[in-house]
């Protein structure tokens, strides 16, 4: 079977390797139908994700049909549509104690730390394979690994109906925490420096949009907020100045919730932070964030029209790759076609 690779950073190839078998009696073998870009997997190519292990087949965010499954599965058959979730974690630290299974001492990420979605085939455990609609097309299917992260972002900021809501950066993950906060039916306020963007932005259900180039940011959220900020600042832009600036705008009583895997440190004065009595949460991946979406899926609540920008066959992977290099501002999600 052919499967994408990243062999090293900078080197992304299609190779050839033995189409796996179901070996234990949960094992689930899956044809898969589509692979997405994410961001994590461009950085995984250039050498800038810390996490990567290389040679390393990509992809976290797929979809497939099941072709085969051991005897002890009962969840899902021989023929459902699925959608995986890529963590494998230990259940037995403390992390996975307290139901957190996404930040586990021994975390691994399918298409990071092991082998990934980009194959024709994969195994998993039937645990990791989430039933979806069978009417549900597959360019519409892979978007739901994406939305749990938007999902998980608003579960951390703990957001509640009528909550001012900044979301701060509108590309993929921004625009899937608008979506899931106005489901929680939040008043939600997308910011951005680029139009395009705060216009899909829209499009997916913000309330207002600001781009910080020709707005004052700090003054329009107050605006619309009756004087006093943001009650729940989701931070997708992910930079030393947007970290900085969550902290500053939301209301007292307030959540940030923060997405960056950045390693430089910010300018935070803690007063900033006791005086209002903020939470400050980081967000990482999803925990049971799948029936959720998947429910929302089900239900037609996810504005998905025009979310995938491009679709690629898997012969023309390194062009989808460099596609989303050259069209960064323009992209909301590139899938993978096997």
């Amino acid at each position: 079977m052919k499967v994408g690779i990243v062999e090293k950073p900078g080197v992304l190839k299609i190779a050839e390797r033995e189409e796996p078998k179901v070996v234990g009696p949960q094992d689930v073998l899956i044809q898969v139908k589509r692979v997405g870009i994410c961001g994590s997997d461009v950085h995984i190519r250039h050498g800038k994700n810390p996490f990567a292990t290389y040679p390393r087949v990509w992809g976290h965010e797929f979809v497939g049909i099941v072709a085969d499954a051991g005897p002890a599965v009962a969840r899902i058959k021989k023929g459902d549509h699925v959608v995986v979730e890529p963590i494998v974690s230990c259940g037995r630290c403390y992390a996975c104690r307290q139901g957190r299974p996404n930040i586990c001492e021994t975390l691994a990420v399918m298409g990071v730390h092991i082998d990934g979605g980009c194959q024709e085939y994969i195994v998993v455990p039937q645990e990791k394979a989430h039933r979806l609609p069978a009417k549900t097309p597959w360019d519409e299917a892979v978007l739901v690994e994406p939305f749990t992260i938007g999902a998980q972002a608003c579960h951390r900021g703990n957001v509640q109906k009528g909550d001012y809501v900044l979301v701060m950066g509108a590309g993929t993950i921004g625009l899937t925490a608008v979506v899931n906060a106005k489901l929680a039916g939040a008043k939600v306020i997308a910011s951005d420096l680029v139009d395009e963007k705060l216009h899909y932005a829209a499009q997916c259900g913000a309330d207002w949009t600001i781009n910080p180039q020709s707005q004052d940011l700090f003054a329009q959220v107050r605006q619309i907020s009756g004087g006093m900020g943001s009650n729940v600042t989701i931070d997708a832009v992910c930079n030393q100045k947007s970290f900085e600036d969550a902290v500053e705008i939301t209301s007292a009583a307030g959540r940030v919730v923060e997405l960056s895997f950045n390693e430089q440190p910010s300018a935070i004065a803690p007063v900033g932070i006791i005086k209002k009595e903020l939470a400050i949460c980081g967000s990482r991946l999803q925990t049971h964030r799948f029936p959720i979406v998947i429910d929302h899926l089900e239900h037609g609540r996810l504005p998905l029209a025009g979310f995938v920008t491009k679709v690629f066959p898997l012969a023309e992977m390194v062009e989808a790759f460099d596609y989303v290099d050259k069209n960064n501002a323009g992209v909301r999600k590139v899938v993978i076609s096997l």
